[in-house]
């Protein structure tokens, strides 16, 4: 039986319906990435830690949402979010993403020194979205594998199509642009205790993720590492959560041993199968990856993925 995913109350089978596509296609840079989910659990906190250092997200986040009950659950709803706009099929993306901006909607107040904000705000959402790309972008690259000056490239391209659902205008189209977008936000950024708690109960979870406590030490450690240094050490996370070298090395072997192993079940699993590829595709060597799209797309059974955005729209 096929692994059904939650999401916000949504329940989800990436195996359904068959064949529909998704916003991405089964060789883009976008599923390698977010089937790996050591890199996607570093990408995750980090994308946290960046929203958190603006004081409106933060104040958003604290007082319209469970993150004051379940703040590890928020860093793992980012990357459900991300997992259902790339694996999803198209129609469920709409629709669950449609009910995430309706209830965004709803978000405004006024932050304890007086910034008034709205979850819809412009300027916040493309925040928002930016530095989830980044993170597993970033947290991928860092620890699981090197990807090419293209690779990067076509990665912020391939979720551009995503972005627009979520009402995003200002998306960043390489690194550089992330930066660019975050130099204009950090004079606004500042530290918070929220910080430290969220990194303090997500080490605590370790029981419970059935995780030893040493490595989900370092793969906080490892998210603090790709936050950019200026906006960590505004945050003042430097020196708590400095990755050692042996703390690297574990994470590098661990995620690296992840990529290898595959995951049926996965979202990433499941919609290889709703797409007519084996569930074990993505965890395939790149040889033998490209040999079976390029048998599958001569039969016309499936599209290149730059073809996906313009079937799934």
């Amino acid at each position: 039986m096929a692994e059904r995913s939650t999401y916000m109350g949504w329940k989800l089978d990436y195996t359904q319906p068959p064949g529909e596509p998704a916003y991405i296609g089964p060789d883009s840079v976008t599923w390698r990435i977010y089937k790996n989910p050591i890199s996607r659990v570093i990408g995750g906190v980090c994308a946290v830690l960046l929203e958190f250092a603006d004081p409106r997200i933060r104040s958003g986040v604290w007082d319209h949402s469970t993150y004051r009950r379940d703040p590890v659950g928020r860093s793992e709803r980012t990357g459900h979010a991300a997992m259902i706009g790339a694996y999803g099929p198209a129609s469920a993306a709409r629709k669950i993403i449609g009910g995430v901006n309706r209830m965004h909607a709803r978000v405004e107040g006024v932050t304890p020194d007086g910034q008034h904000y709205k979850a819809l705000d412009q300027e916040l959402l493309d925040w928002v979205a930016a530095t989830a790309g980044y993170g597993f972008l970033v947290a991928y690259h860092r620890f699981v594998s090197p990807l090419s000056d293209q690779e990067i490239r076509q990665f912020f391209s391939e979720s551009t199509e995503i972005a627009k659902l979520y009402g995003v205008k200002t998306k960043p189209a390489s690194l550089e642009d992330f930066h660019q977008m975050m130099a204009k936000l950090e004079p606004g950024f500042e530290a918070h205790p929220i910080n430290e708690e969220f990194l303090q109960v997500l080490q605590n979870s370790a029981k419970e993720r059935k995780i030893p406590g040493f490595l989900l030490h370092a793969i906080v450690c490892a998210a603090v590492d790709i936050v950019p240094k200026s906006v960590s050490e505004r945050l003042g996370l430097n020196d708590k959560y400095k990755l050692s070298r042996s703390g690297r090395l574990l994470v590098k072997v661990v995620a690296r041993l992840s990529e290898r192993i595959p995951k049926p079940d996965s979202p990433a699993g499941q919609s290889c199968e709703r797409l007519g590829l084996p569930r074990t595709f993505l965890w395939m060597s790149k040889r033998k990856q490209a040999a079976l799209l390029d048998e599958l797309q001569a039969s016309g059974r499936l599209k290149s993925w730059e073809s996906y955005s313009n079937d799934a729209s």
